[in-house]
């Protein structure tokens, strides 16, 4: 399994949010280019960067996730408002590995199976619950969707995995729903990452042993919660 540390993007800087609340934020670094590459320096070898301002539909941040990307040999996975072709095209083209569709995916199951099909093993479709309930538009807005029939949906798609993000849990630090996460895990026609509150090394080696492919960490690895060399050593990739 694979701990990705999350570098996410919004007016130019590193932030983390609590709940993904937008008037909650905890940690806001100058200068994320820096960041992925004191990840990179630690030993993590793929970074999960979010354009947080893109995804909230405030603005973007195309220039800066570029030089994210290219700042480090780190295998990357990006997101944020990738919800046409254009964007998508965009963010595979300036060097990321693989990108994260949420939004549109979940409104529209035809493009994005017109999008994997496009570009195999190489989508990570984002299914951010609260309340078993699939969000939207940067965790803003509740979907009709359950997370079963959401996954479900998913099968025989030629997608890179499935990102499952407890929204409720993200950036608090306390604790993951460990029985949630492990029949999500065992029935997802994907690979699955987990994130969501995230907070010691006796839960990734849980996640690890239910199966997950890997795990995006973010306040903990920031507040130094985690330690992230220890972390960077098991599951740095």
């Amino acid at each position: 399994m694979i701990a990705a540390p999350a570098v996410d993007i919004r007016g130019g800087r590193c932030v983390q949010l609590v709940g993904g609340d937008p008037a909650a934020e905890r940690v806001n670094l100058p200068d994320p280019v820096a960041v992925a590459r004191h990840w990179w320096d630690l030993g993590f070898r793929t970074l999960h960067v979010v354009d947080l301002d893109a995804a909230l539909g405030s603005g973007d941040n195309r220039a800066l996730v570029a030089e994210v990307l290219a700042a480090t040999p780190a295998t990357t996975q990006a997101g944020g408002g990738i919800r046409d072709d254009e964007t998508a095209e965009h963010t595979l083209a300036v060097g990321a590995t693989r990108i994260v569709v949420g939004t549109r995916a979940v409104d529209e199951l035809e493009w994005l199976v017109r999008l994997a099909t496009r570009h195999p093993g190489r989508v990570i479709v984002a299914a951010d619950v609260r309340d078993r309930r699939v969000l939207r538009r940067g965790w803003t807005e509740t979907s009709a969707l359950d997370l079963a029939t959401f996954l479900a949906a998913l099968c025989d798609l030629p997608i890179a995995g499935i990102l499952c993000t407890d929204v409720a849990r993200e950036g608090r630090m306390g604790g993951i729903d460990l029985g949630a996460a492990e029949p999500i895990i065992a029935a997802a026609p994907a690979p699955v990452w987990i994130s969501g509150g995230i907070r010691t090394l006796e839960e990734l080696r849980a996640l690890r042993a239910a199966g997950a492919a890997g795990a995006v960490l973010g306040m903990a690895l920031y507040t130094g919660t985690l330690d992230a060399r220890a972390v960077a050593e098991e599951f740095g990739g």
